[in-house]
């Protein structure tokens, strides 16, 4: 029997091995990765959803919000970390701001076009709304009053508080002698020295986690710090005793992976779905 030529029995060889490795691989593989999680991390592997008479409510693994349809925290609940992932807590859509901590001018609305917020107005904004929720001080450094970033474009004759659309009042009337201006919307200040203005104000009471979004924008924990400072608005809003509230915190805060890496941290949904069960 005449051999192949050699050309058309190595196209072969690799037909074959493609064959293979498609069944070992594409097939065998999966089903037996899939069966062993299904047996023995069944929770997991289906999203650890986590159900409440007998239906869906969310999963441990993602966050998600606990607001009113127009967009106001419910006061009864925990708050979630803020999340940058689509809308909010979309794993389709998985992704922090991308914005770094020189992102302190914002592009102010104007000509009926949409503005933009940068880094810094983002947190003092958040800061601001959380500490008037919480009923402490939302103020930080590098923020102004009203919660924006506290930053100046400085000119050889002038000064711009250039985050503060006129007519507002600029968080400061002057700097090195030079009177401070509110921001005209749509005007080029890029030419200006940009000089973030730190204040007075001490250590932030609203932690950073309450106004920084996670890397994944998927974060379903908090910090201890910032459950503790919800604490006292919820069981007020649910008539509990605040110790009742600490200790279901306690209850459903994990500690370090392994027992050293990270923060403890409190599972939001679990915990406000343990408040609901009182």
């Amino acid at each position: 029997m005449k051999r192949l030529p050699s050309w058309l029995r190595r196209h072969l060889a690799a037909l074959r091995a493609m064959a293979v490795l498609t069944v070992l691989l594409g097939l065998v593989y999966p089903v037996v990765t899939t069966g062993v999680a299904q047996a023995l991390f069944n929770g997991h592997a289906n999203g650890s959803i986590i159900d409440r008479d007998g239906k869906p409510v969310g999963s441990a693994l993602i966050g998600q919000s606990f607001t009113d349809a127009d967009g106001n925290p419910i006061r009864k609940y925990f708050q979630s970390r803020p999340s940058a992932a689509g809308d909010g807590y979309d794993p389709t859509s998985t992704g922090a701001s991308n914005l770094g901590p020189d992102d302190v001018v914002d592009t102010l609305p104007a000509h009926g076009e949409e503005g933009r917020q940068s880094l810094l107005t983002r947190v003092c904004a958040r800061s601001k709304a959380i500490g008037e929720l919480e009923g402490v001080s939302g103020a930080r450094p590098y923020c102004t009053p009203d919660g924006v970033g506290a930053v100046l474009k400085v000119f050889p004759g002038h000064a711009v508080s250039v985050n503060q659309a006129c007519p507002a009042k600029p968080f400061v009337t002057a700097y090195k002698g030079l009177e401070v201006e509110c921001a005209v919307p749509g005007a080029d200040y890029a030419a200006g020295r940009t000089v973030p203005i730190r204040g007075d104000a001490g250590p932030p009471q609203v932690p950073a986690d309450a106004v920084t979004a996670s890397g994944s924008g998927l974060d379903p924990d908090i910090s201890v710090a910032y459950a503790d400072l919800q604490a006292p608005r919820v069981a007020r809003e649910r008539g509990m005793p605040l110790d009742q509230v600490r200790d279901l915190i306690r209850s459903h805060t994990t500690g370090r992976a392994l027992g050293f890496m990270g923060e403890p941290a409190v599972n939001v949904l679990e915990l406000n779905l343990a408040l609901d069960g009182k």
